[in-house]
């Protein structure tokens, strides 16, 4: 280890000391609530076609319930990151924990699709709120290349909820109908919200008070946008993560109206993306430490974009079955896993008195684009794999030449602390 490693390290522990904290403690807690944002799409995914046949809705009304949630997702980042900047990680966390359970009560009793969708509305503000706040909370403690490591360590705990989560779905809905998965989130969030105020410290030591004053705060995000390095590692993330929605938009109404599958041979598919996944996160820690991120971006590019071309080639050849698309959804999930966690660590890097603003306006373009990607899906389904597949594969081949030109050209960036 370097000299410049180990003073890195040093200052990150002198930071977590200084706090109250230990790594073990920012660890799980980063995992859990970053997972809440997961959890309000993956455990009631299979009952998507459930929901469509209680309120007699069509695929696209019922998928709005998912696009709605990233649109209100995306859009509320550009709130929450500045609030945390101003206000502190603490409350931000805190506030988004408790608003997430109260939304997830009031989905589990919706008297209509569009009280559902206004309570996924609210989901979204808490989910997101949570996630900026522990995105700044790790920028507070961590040097760049630290801060993805943790998020890498993070991810793979957190990998192991949306592992679970379709299968207990399923059963949920199987054996008590659509409103058991929400009354599995108001569970979820409700413990963690109550662990959050127990442990969690504020980390902010450098609050901004002209953080919501909003010609200092446009004047933020566009020195943020102006940046090389976080458009190149935000478009990266984008494009990724455009991929997965892909599937979570689609893969539900296609296994289970298209190839006539059951909700569990869905779960089981969806779980097979989300171990691809977790083997990801494994690997991208190793990865960082041995090439960097922009390198492991480009490795996890350029396998994203192989298996959606195969995902295509076997959907246009005829192979219309669940395999075609659960293989090459473990390798896109696995490049998922390799790819997310520098990126999200690279785009904020430069950004240490802003941490709540760049990892707003990072979520903020994914969630744009991901928004997109749902109307587009929910639009385009006419009971074929086309859609879903060749979308996909468009979304990996985007991910590819994004990461060997943008990324290569201008994704280096300096060990901040």
């Amino acid at each position: 280890m370097s000299i410049a490693s180990v003073e890195r390290a040093s200052n990150s522990n002198s930071r977590l000391t200084a706090a109250g904290l230990t790594a073990t403690t920012i660890l799980w807690l980063t995992a859990g609530l970053s997972m809440l944002q997961p959890l309000a799409t993956d455990v009631y995914l299979s009952t998507l076609p459930g929901i469509a046949t209680y309120f007699s809705a069509s695929v696209a009304s019922v998928q709005s319930t998912l696009w709605t949630f990233i649109a209100a997702f995306g859009v509320w980042q550009l709130v929450a990151g500045p609030l945390s900047d101003r206000l502190g990680r603490y409350p931000v966390v805190i506030t988004g924990a408790f608003a997430y359970c109260a939304a997830s009560v009031l989905a589990m009793l919706a008297s209509s699709l569009e009280v559902l969708i206004v309570a996924r509305v609210l989901q979204a503000v808490g989910a997101c709120t949570c996630l900026v706040g522990v995105r700044g909370l790790v920028r507070d403690l961590y040097s760049p290349v630290e801060g993805a490591r943790m998020l890498a360590n993070a991810a793979t705990l957190m990998s192991l909820a949306p592992l679970i989560a379709p299968l207990i779905g399923a059963a949920l809905y199987v054996r008590y109908g659509w409103r058991s998965s929400f009354a599995l989130l108001s569970a979820v969030s409700l413990v963690l919200a109550c662990v959050a105020v127990s442990r969690l410290k504020e980390t902010n030591v450098r609050r901004n008070p002209h953080a919501m004053q909003w010609a200092p705060m446009l004047r933020t995000y566009a020195e943020i946008a102006r940046a090389p390095a976080f458009r190149a590692y935000t478009l990266a993330a984008a494009a990724t993560y455009a991929c997965l929605f892909t599937f979570l938009s689609g893969s539900s109404f296609v296994l289970t109206n298209v190839l006539g599958e059951s909700p569990t041979v869905f779960a089981l598919t969806f779980a097979t993306m989300v171990s691809g996944y977790l083997i990801g996160t494994l690997i991208c820690r190793r990865l960082l430490k041995l090439y960097g991120i922009q390198r492991t971006v480009c490795v996890g590019a350029t396998l994203q974009a192989t298996a959606g071309v195969t995902m295509a080639a076997l959907a246009l050849t005829g192979v219309h079955a669940p395999l075609a698309i659960a293989a090459p959804i473990f390798f896109i999930g696995m490049s998922h896993g390799l790819i997310q966690p520098p990126t999200q660590s690279g785009a904020v890097a430069a950004f240490p008195h802003a941490a709540g603003a760049a990892a707003a306006l990072l979520g903020f373009t994914m969630m744009v684009v991901a928004t997109g990607i749902g109307i587009w899906i929910g639009a385009s389904y006419n009971a074929t794999v086309y859609p879903l597949t060749l979308t996909m594969c468009a979304c990996g081949l985007a991910s590819a030449a994004i990461a060997f030109t943008l990324v290569r050209k201008d994704g280096g960036i300096a060990a901040h602390d």
